[in-house]
């Protein structure tokens, strides 16, 4: 193998992501786990990263830059937030060093935005990587996930974001309320979540006597688990599409995150009249930690 240059990683809430990388930027080896912000104690996060390394068989010479939840207040350590409108090349000067580590390891700032409040971590960094591949990228990019964010991009800048919080509300309903008895089988209705789109796109309000009716489907008629939790998916995603109208209007959207999920908000936005494109969110991740590092580099040398 050869010599590892430096470590990046994408820590969330529920997993983490760590790649080992050359001078030239190949990934020489990359492991990743169940060991998200939810799942540790601020003191549990060098452990986690010095016995995922030492089973790779990594040095404590080698650095690691970080991106994610190891940077928030229940983190790790704290890398206070940029706030927007924010060039995202500021990234890697604004990383701090986290001082009980037994490497040396920055974590890169998250961004905030004044009014409407709102905040992120992890997802600058992939815009940023969109940012290091493609240097005039200008619009909108949606990042599905547990807190979905919509954001608008210009000038090598976050310019503005909303976030949507449907992944967690899909969850909830689909595992705690009294939805959840209605899929207690797993599967999937394409023309069920194509319906669901349709309604919420036809009539946003309707939301919440539609969620009951869920259930009440299964009761009363011949409905099955795979529509029922596709038809809360198409309610969900298609109030969420309808309550960012000038996000996405007029635009392609690029789309970054898990495949599955962004298939869904590509289709349902199809059935908005609108168009999108999906990436590869570990291509893009890996590219935006490198970046940062390269000019966090530069930045603590000089």
């Amino acid at each position: 193998m050869s010599h590892p240059s430096f470590i990046a990683v994408d820590w969330g809430t529920s997993g983490f992501r760590l790649w080992v990388l050359d001078a030239c930027g190949k990934t020489l080896a990359e492991t990743d786990g169940p060991f998200g912000m939810s799942n540790l104690e601020p003191s549990d996060f060098g452990r986690v990263l010095e016995e995922n390394l030492n089973e790779l068989g990594i040095g404590q010479d080698v650095p690691a830059i970080i991106c994610g939840m190891a940077g928030a207040a229940q983190g790790w350590c704290e890398a206070p937030y940029l706030t927007a409108p924010t060039r995202l090349d500021k990234l890697g000067a604004g990383a701090i060093r986290v001082s009980d580590a037994s490497r040396e390891v920055r974590i890169l700032p998250g961004v905030k935005q004044q009014s409407p409040a709102n905040v992120m971590r992890g997802e600058e960094t992939q815009i940023a990587g969109l940012l290091h591949l493609v240097p005039d990228f200008r619009g909108i990019v949606c990042l599905p996930g547990t807190h979905t964010k919509w954001v608008r991009v210009a000038d090598g800048a976050i310019i503005e974001f909303e976030t949507c919080m449907t992944g967690e509300q899909f969850a909830f309903f689909s595992r705690a309320s009294v939805l959840s008895h209605s899929m207690v089988n797993h599967g999937w209705s394409d023309s069920a979540f194509e319906a669901a789109i349709r309604l919420a796109a036809d009539d946003p309000a309707a939301l919440p006597r539609r969620l009951f009716a869920i259930r009440a489907g299964m009761l009363v008629g011949k409905q099955t688990s795979a529509q029922a939790r596709a038809t809360l998916s198409g309610l969900l995603i298609g109030q969420e599409l309808m309550s960012v109208r000038q996000y996405w209007t007029d635009q392609t959207v690029t789309l970054i995150g898990a495949s599955t999920l962004c298939e869904l908000y590509l289709t349902a936005l199809g059935f908005m009249g609108a168009s999108g494109r999906v990436t590869e969110v570990s291509e893009i991740t890996l590219s935006g930690l490198t970046a940062a590092y390269q000019h966090q580099r530069r930045c603590f040398s000089s």
